[in-house]
C-alpha cells in the first residue's frame, strides 16, 4: 500500500501579504509596564517624558527583534505522509520545519486541510532550534472518498524575545485521494487464513469429475459421459479415451456496485454506498488470497468504473483506485445496462456479487427482472443492507395509536421487502441481508461457503 501514500511536498516559506509582520504579546506587555510612569506624573509632569522614552526604547527593541529574526526563505516547510488516507479512518499528517538561520524560532503552523477532513483548520506548534529542524503531527478523519485538495501552510513565528512576529506561507498545496476504509479490510485476516486453508484442502482432495478444469486423460469406463470423450485421441489410440476434470482452483468474482439514489441514504456517519464500497474491498482481498480473479462493475445511468478480471497487487491497486472514485447518483441506476455489460464481458461461469438496495414499491424492481438472464450463466449473490430501524419497530408491540400507525407502515414495508427477496431466491440467486456495519463479514462468510460447496 506504500504507493497509495501521498507524496511528501516541501517548499521554502515566503512573505504573507504586504505587511508580513506584527507586534508580539510581550511588546504590549512592556508598553503596559510603561504606564507605571503615570502615577508620579500626577505630581511631576516631567515623568511623562520618562514614559515616552520607555515606549521609544520598547519600539526600538521591537525593531531590533524583527530585524534579527529569520527571513521566511530560511524556513523550509515539509508536509510528510506515512499512510494512505482512508474513509472515516484517523490518519496522522506531519508538518516539518527546517530552520537554516542562527536564531531559534517558535512557530504556529496552520494547514489548509479540506473541510471534510476536520471541523477546523489543523494547527501545529513548534520550537525549532538554530540550524536544525523540528516536526509536529495532527490527525484528520476524512468524511468523503475521492480527490481532495490541501492548500498552503501558514506560519506565524517569533524569536525567543517574542517582541515581534512574522507571517509567512509555504506553497505546498497538493491533491490527495481518499480511499475506502483500508483498515476494515485488514480486519478480515481471519477470513483470509480460512480461505487459504480451503484452497489447500482442495488441492489435496483434487476432486475429479465435478469441475470444469481439464486434468488428464484415461480409458473410457462404464458410467462416463460421452460428452467427455476426446474423439481426436480416441482416433489415434483406436480405443475410447475420456477426459478427466477437476474442480477449478481459480474462478472469477465480479463485484457489481449499484450507484443509484437509494445508496445515498446515510447510516450513522456514512452513507450506504460507503458501506458497500468497504464491503467490496474486503471481499476482493479475501478472493485474492483464495487465488481467484476479481473484477469490478460500478454503474448508475452509465458505467462509472469498470475493471477487467485480474489478480495480484496491481489488480488490488486498480480496484482501490476505482472504488475511491465512485459516486452515488441522484437518480435510479440502469440495472439492465449493468446486466448486459456483465454478460458481454464474462462468458464463463463466475460468481457475481451484486451490492444494491430495493425501493419498497408495488412495482417489481428492474434489478429483479435482470436476475433471470444472469443466473442462467452465473452464480449471483445479492448483498443488501438490512433496515434495522424498521425491523426493530416491527418487533415492538405498539402501545399507543401513533405507534400503531408506525407499526403498520413499517410492517408493510418489511413484508414487501421480504417478498422481493423471496422472488430473487426463486430465480436462483443467493440473497444476503445484513446490517451495514456487518456487511463485510457477512459477504466474506457467504463467499467462503460458496467456495466450500464448489458452487462455481
Amino acid at each position: 500500500m506504500e504507493r497509495l501514500v501521498p507524496a511528501n511536498v516541501a517548499a521554502p516559506a515566503e512573505n504573507a501579504g504586504r505587511i508580513p509582520f506584527a507586534f508580539g504579546r510581550r511588546f504590549f506587555f512592556l508598553l503596559f509596564i510603561g504606564l507605571a510612569w503615570i502615577a508620579p506624573a500626577w505630581k511631576e509632569p516631567r515623568f511623562l517624558y520618562a514614559m515616552w522614552i520607555w515606549d521609544v526604547l520598547v519600539l526600538l527593541f521591537w525593531v531590533w527583534d524583527l530585524w534579527q529574526m529569520p527571513r521566511p526563505k530560511q524556513l523550509l516547510v515539509r508536509r510528510v505522509w506515512k499512510e494512505p488516507l482512508g474513509l472515516a479512518h484517523k490518519s496522522a499528517i506531519t508538518l516539518e520545519v527546517n530552520n537554516s538561520s542562527q536564531i531559534s524560532v517558535s512557530l504556529r503552523l496552520t494547514d489548509e486541510a479540506p473541510n471534510t477532513f476536520s471541523s477546523g483548520l489543523p494547527e501545529v506548534h513548534l520550537t525549532v532550534p538554530p540550524a536544525s529542524s523540528a516536526s509536529g503531527t495532527y490527525s484528520v478523519e476524512p468524511g468523503e472518498r475521492g480527490d481532495a485538495r490541501f492548500d498552503d501552510v501558514w506560519l506565524r513565528y517569533s524569536s525567543p524575545l517574542r517582541l515581534a512576529e512574522r507571517w509567512a506561507r509555504a506553497r505546498i498545496g497538493q491533491d490527495v485521494r481518499v480511499y475506502p476504509n483500508l483498515a476494515e479490510s485488514r480486519k478480515m485476516r481471519i477470513y483470509l487464513i480460512r480461505s487459504r486453508q480451503i484452497e489447500l484442502e482442495k488441492r489435496l482432495k483434487r476432486q475429479r469429475g465435478h469441475g470444469r478444469e481439464f486434468e488428464s486423460l484415461r480409458e473410457y469406463r462404464a458410467g462416463d459421459e460421452f460428452r467427455d470423450v476426446s474423439w481426436s485421441v480416441t482416433a489415434r489410440q483406436g480405443k475410447l479415451i475420456t477426459k478427466v476434470y477437476q474442480v477449478e482452483r481459480s474462478q472469477t468474482v465480479w463485484l457489481v456496485l449499484d450507484l443509484g439514489r437509494l445508496l445515498r441514504a446515510r447510516v450513522d456517519r456514512l452513507n450506504k454506498l460507503d458501506h458497500a464500497v468497504n464491503a467490496a474491498l474486503s471481499l476482493a482481498q479475501v478472493a485474492f488470497y483464495s487465488g481467484d480473479r476479481v473484477a469490478l462493475l460500478a454503474y448508475d445511468r452509465k458505467l462509472q468504473q469498470r475493471v477487467a478480471p485480474g489478480r495480484g497487487v496491481p489488480q488490488l491497486r486498480a480496484l482501490i483506485e476505482a472504488l475511491a472514485q465512485v459516486r452515488a447518483a441522484s437518480s435510479e441506476a440502469d440495472h439492465l445496462l449493468a446486466a448486459n455489460a456483465l454478460l458481454s464481458s464474462q462468458h464463463q461461469r463466475s460468481l457475481v456479487v451484486w451490492l444494491t438496495d430495493f425501493a419498497e414499491t408495488a412495482a417489481t424492481p428492474e434489478v429483479i427482472e435482470c436476475t433471470t438472464a444472469i443466473t442462467r450463466r452465473h452464480l449471483v449473490v445479492f448483498g443488501v443492507m438490512e433496515q434495522t430501524e424498521l425491523r426493530s419497530l416491527v418487533a415492538m408491540r405498539p402501545d399507543t395509536v401513533t405507534n400503531m400507525y408506525r407499526y403498520s407502515a413499517a410492517l408493510e414495508i418489511v413484508q414487501r421487502r421480504d417478498l422481493l427477496l423471496r422472488q430473487l431466491r426463486q430465480q436462483g440467486a443467493m440473497v444476503l441481508e445484513a446490517a451495514p456495519a456487518g456487511l463485510s463479514a457477512a459477504l466474506a462468510n457467504q463467499y467462503l461457503e460458496v467456495k466450500e460447496r464448489n458452487l462455481i
